[in-house]
């Protein structure tokens, strides 16, 4: 073998040992059809996971006989592989909830079963993408320096997706002109996360725990990012790992940034949460009331616009969710019981 070839095969087997017994976390509810897709996707990879725990909110019939077929499908495909925690060779393990735990709850279900089980990557995701075939191989790379990644993704229509991978700490509000380029680096630093796609170590879970299920939905992969950036360098990537499955109406802003609708659920929460999230400010010495503040305001003015410019329809009860999510967030933000989530080592 001649030095380079000999060096090329180092070089990926390296990258192949970097990214070993690593879990695909999916947390889903009511939402087959697009589960399917994903499924489909999983079956494409073109290097298997050593895990598969999906998170069942909604713990239906259905959705167990869908991964049971996943489990077939994958054991067909790629064989068992090293044992778990508990003795199990499958790839693929069903974890279904007694009640819905919203996404917040599940991703932080499905890191801590996986983590139990003994995994040392967790990639996390929705049940509204599906992942490229090469996506484990194009993120392999990056975890030979890095123990928190997040790959890029397509939007629904095929065509890039722009993802506010910086976030303003004194104003608690994402960076909505952090520059979309990557340069030669091919990569940025962030000190966010993103539980759509975003790719993490056992050592980052062991420092800062589980996921916080407390926030129900919105803002929680946030905090998470945020929390790991306190203890290791996340970066985001330009290399395509993801494309999103579901259409969403959106407001096209000048051609350069999109806002897409949402919930009565989420707005409340994204004005609830905020409370969480001063918390953990708090707890890091980031906390400053007055930028805080003005921060909220933005959050609230844009989830306005939201209002008036997509989910127009929604005007009267979507200010009613704004207005009380900021009333219960001063709540949490005062609430003498509440603690942080605590480190597992």
């Amino acid at each position: 073998m001649d030095p380079m070839t000999e060096n090329r095969a180092e070089k990926n087997a390296v990258e192949k040992n970097s990214i070993e017994k690593l879990a695909i976390v999916i947390v889903t509810y009511k939402r087959q059809r697009l589960l399917a897709t994903l499924f489909d996707s999983i079956r494409q990879l073109t290097r298997a996971p050593w895990r598969i725990v999906v998170v069942d909110n909604e713990h239906s019939d259905e959705t167990r006989g869908m991964v049971e077929q996943l489990a077939a499908d994958v054991r067909g495909l790629w064989g068992s592989t090293d044992p778990d925690a508990e003795g199990n060779a499958e790839r693929v393990v069903y974890a279904p909830q007694a009640d819905n735990l919203g996404g917040s709850g599940g991703f932080s279900a499905g890191v801590r079963r996986a983590y139990e089980l003994g995994a040392e990557w967790f990639w996390v995701m929705d049940d509204d993408v599906a992942v490229e075939p090469d996506g484990i191989e194009k993120l392999a790379p990056w975890t030979l320096r890095h123990d928190v990644v997040q790959g890029s993704r397509y939007d629904y229509d095929g065509g890039p997706f722009y993802w506010q991978y910086h976030f303003i700490v004194p104003l608690g509000i994402p960076n909505p002109i952090a520059p979309a380029a990557f340069g030669p680096a091919r990569h940025r630093v962030m000190n966010t996360m993103c539980f759509e796609g975003g790719l993490f170590r056992r050592s980052v879970v062991e420092r800062i725990g589980f996921p916080d299920p407390r926030f129900f939905i919105y803002w929680d992969d946030t905090i998470y990012g945020y929390l790991a950036s306190k203890v290791t360098e996340p970066i985001v990537v330009e290399d395509v790992v993801l494309r999103r499955t579901r259409e969403i109406d959106n407001w096209n802003i000048a051609g350069l940034r999109q806002l897409n609708s949402t919930s009565d659920m989420n707005r409340y929460h994204i004005m609830r949460n905020r409370g969480y999230m001063a918390r953990y400010f708090k707890v890091h010495g980031d906390y400053n009331p007055l930028l805080f503040g003005l921060g909220t305001l933005a959050t609230a003015a844009k989830e306005t616009i939201r209002l008036v410019m997509v989910d127009r329809g929604h005007l009267r009860t979507g200010m009613a969710q704004i207005v009380r999510g900021w009333r219960d967030s001063h709540k949490l933000l005062r609430d003498p019981e509440w603690k942080p989530m605590p480190p597992l080592k």
